[in-house]
């Protein structure tokens, strides 16, 4: 599998937050990340959704 790197904002307050859930609960952040996204749930983007589809960067 792929990896993909992913850069995102944070307020110091959030991060803090991340950190020690993450230390509480002996994950690291990707995998708190990663278990987090696995839970939302499944869309279906048809021909006439409004959901944009994603965008493959050109490397």
């Amino acid at each position: 599998m792929k990896k993909n790197r992913l850069d995102i904002r944070l307020s110091d307050r959030r991060l803090n937050k991340l950190r020690l859930y993450c230390a509480h609960q002996d994950k690291s952040m990707t995998r708190v990340i990663e278990d987090f996204i696995d839970t939302l749930p499944e869309q279906n983007i048809g021909k006439n959704s409004t959901t944009p589809l994603p965008v493959k960067p050109t490397a």
